[in-house]
């Protein structure tokens, strides 16, 4: 019993650092971005997916195991998942960052579980629950309450719209990939699939890169060594690191209990722009705010599902 519940406390300690790690990310990039006028969502992500390709490649060297007899068909799924979701997904969300606050971005992002859930419902023909058209009603409702209420404080030749639409189609993006994630887990193992998908990602965030950048190595070495800094924090303590911690979590709690604790996501992100960058919410975006995190979490546990 004493076992037991070192491990619940310890599951959860994981998943708490966890949530805190991701909720940086918004933070880390608004940071940077005022820092130099060179840089920009490619160039960022970039910095971030060379910071974290070692460790990646790394967990597919001491996973290489688990890729014997598996089909072309499911490597090529594996690299169409690993495009989408950490790649395409990531660059859309950097560039909708250039034009929107860091809480709006991470309240609009957190909207991937009811995505997974509707288009799960489209491609199986499943009948949705009241509960689950509540909670989508709930969750979608309190995004616009907060994106309609700062659209109304920025000036009209802004690109706010533009912003939300991208980190709107990264949330889009990552919730494929999670359509995409089960089968392929169970083929090529939890630790192996993560660490091809996101070393998948990180090759064609560098490929992007190279062929968008007219001189990339010649752009990289211009760049402060702050913005080299930040880069790193972004590649390591921002994606590897809280990968790692929330798979820890996962394994002692179940996906369930998890996705309960990072819930807080959010919240830790609005109360760091608040520190960090100067962002305020009034109360009405308060309310809309915890409309979309009870709405979210409703989704979440009745899917007993959680990623990333």
């Amino acid at each position: 019993m004493k076992l037991s519940l070192s491990q619940t406390q310890l599951g959860s300690l994981f998943a708490i650092c966890a949530a805190f790690l991701f909720s940086t990310k918004a933070i880390f990039i608004k940071q940077t971005y005022a820092l130099s006028p060179l840089v920009d969502g490619t160039v960022l992500i970039t910095l971030r997916m060379i910071s974290a390709l070692p460790f990646f490649l790394l967990l597919c060297w001491f996973n290489r195991h688990h890729n014997k007899d598996i089909a072309a068909k499911d490597w090529c799924v594996l690299i169409l998942a690993g495009l989408i979701g950490y790649y395409f997904s990531s660059w859309l969300d950097f560039e909708g960052l250039m034009y929107i606050s860091a809480s709006l971005e991470r309240i609009i992002l957190f909207l991937y579980p009811t995505l997974t859930v509707l288009a799960s419902s489209v491609i199986y023909r499943q009948k949705l629950s009241l509960q689950s058209m509540l909670a989508i009603a709930l969750s979608y409702g309190g995004t616009v309450i907060v994106m309609l209420q700062e659209q109304s404080n920025v000036p009209h030749e802004s690109n706010f719209w533009l912003g939300a639409s991208l980190v709107f189609a990264s949330a889009i993006s990552f919730a494929t990939y999670l359509l995409l994630t089960p089968r392929l887990i169970e083929k090529f193992g939890s630790w192996n699939f993560t660490g091809l998908t996101l070393s998948v990602a990180c090759i064609g965030t560098l490929t992007h890169y190279v062929i968008a950048t007219p001189q990339p190595l010649h752009l990289l070495l211009q760049l402060p060594s702050s913005v080299i800094w930040y880069g790193i924090a972004l590649g390591f303590l921002v994606t590897v690191l809280p990968t790692i911690l929330m798979a820890q979590s996962i394994a002692r709690l179940g996906a369930a209990q998890s996705a309960m604790i990072a819930s807080i996501g959010p919240i830790l992100t609005i109360i760091l722009a608040t520190i960090f960058l100067g962002e305020h919410l009034n109360a009405i975006q308060w309310i809309g705010c915890i409309l979309n995190i009870i709405g979210v979490m409703m989704i979440s546990l009745s899917k007993k599902k959680f990623s990333h």
